[in-house]
């Protein structure tokens, strides 16, 4: 088999589905937004700011790890900074081959500079529609959809996902929860969720990252989750060896197809996984469980859609029949209406892969 380059896998059309805005910002545009705002930052140097999140991140701990978002969301106050973060958040995404996106941020946490929630979404998506429109004139189209994210230890859910269900004509795709697991349960928000389904809404809830599968179990069976943002400890539901066993409720999320959306480096960073080569996606793909591959934080873990898939090469030996079918898997798992999910997979990413794998 011929080695598979980096620089090839920037080419293939890629899809990403667990993508936080405020995870992703350019160094350089931090150190120009912290000064504009007078905000206080480890360093100036675009340079050495961009290795300290890196290095902050890889503490082990998703407490930890959350932590470096004071620096990002803080220069993220005024609509022209979230327009111009979510701008180039597509460029980057599409001058890294990533054809579809779903980019997630919390609405509640921009809201300093006396934004309404409605505007602060308005900016995203404007920002959005510039990059996206950017991108095509530079013959690297991309689409992205919104998802509106509430934050698990706050109190509004059910605000957030009317929100979301308020601009989804206008690109926002889903909603989701996040922040620490531990002892913030997603059944605290499920009025939230039985809204969006009244609603016919898409929705994903981090769980099965930090905490295991009570996580996951109540994700799954009481909020009716669509996707499972990470979902990487689904593993511990199964029993290794040469057969491996799945228990209850890993075999549900399998037959079910239920997407799980596993970032790779985030995971080794918030000791979710001990390494890439001792990352969990191994087993779940040889099971078949419906894997999705994405960055998370580009900033925080220094990634991109083309560096996970290569470590992933590195690690496990993938060739481009295995990375087409991660790509596939999250096409098929897009909060986009089916047939245009359909369209990207048949005219975009099929033919794409086709020439590569003869």
């Amino acid at each position: 088999m011929v080695a598979i380059r980096y620089e090839d896998i920037v080419k293939v059309p890629k899809a990403l589905l667990h993508d936080h805005l405020d995870g992703g910002l350019r160094p350089a545009t931090v150190v120009e937004l912290a000064a504009e705002v007078g905000h206080e930052l480890p360093t100036t140097d675009p340079e050495a700011l961009g290795r300290w999140f890196v290095d902050a991140a890889n503490s082990g701990s998703l407490e930890r790890y959350l932590e470096t978002f004071a620096h990002t969301v803080a220069v993220m106050q005024t609509a022209p900074a979230l327009r111009r973060v979510a701008r180039e958040c597509a460029l980057d995404l599409a001058a890294d081959g990533v054809v579809y996106a779903e980019v997630r941020f919390a609405p509640e946490q921009h809201l300093e500079q006396n934004l309404t929630l409605d505007e602060v979404v308005e900016a995203v998506v404007a920002g959005f529609t510039e990059g996206a429109a950017q991108a095509a004139e530079a013959g690297t189209p991309i689409r992205i959809g919104t998802l509106l994210t509430a934050m698990r230890h706050a109190a509004r859910s059910q605000e957030i996902a009317e929100l979301a269900v308020r601009h989804r004509d206008t690109g926002v795709v889903g909603f989701d929860i996040a922040g620490a697991e531990a002892g913030f349960p997603p059944t605290r928000h499920l009025d939230a969720f039985e809204y969006l389904q009244r609603e016919n809404f898409h929705f994903t809830i981090h769980a099965g990252e930090a905490f295991g599968l009570p996580s996951i179990w109540q994700a799954i069976q009481w909020c009716g989750a669509d996707r499972l943002g990470h979902g990487v400890r689904i593993v511990d539901d199964i029993t290794p060896g040469q057969r491996p066993v799945l228990g209850r409720l890993a075999a549900y999320v399998r037959d079910k197809r239920i997407p799980l959306e596993l970032c790779p480096s985030s995971n080794v960073q918030t000791g979710a996984a001990a390494s890439i080569v001792d990352h969990p996606i191994g087993l779940l793909r040889d099971l078949r469980f419906r894997v999705t591959v994405n960055t998370d934080n580009r900033l925080m873990s220094g990634t991109s859609m083309s560096r996970e898939m290569a470590l992933l090469v590195e690690a496990f030996g993938y060739g481009w029949k295995e990375l087409q079918w991660f790509t596939i898997n999250a096409m098929k798992s897009a909060f986009i209406p089916f047939d245009e999910r359909l369209e990207i997979i048949d005219e975009v990413i099929k033919p794409a892969y086709a020439k590569l794998l003869g």
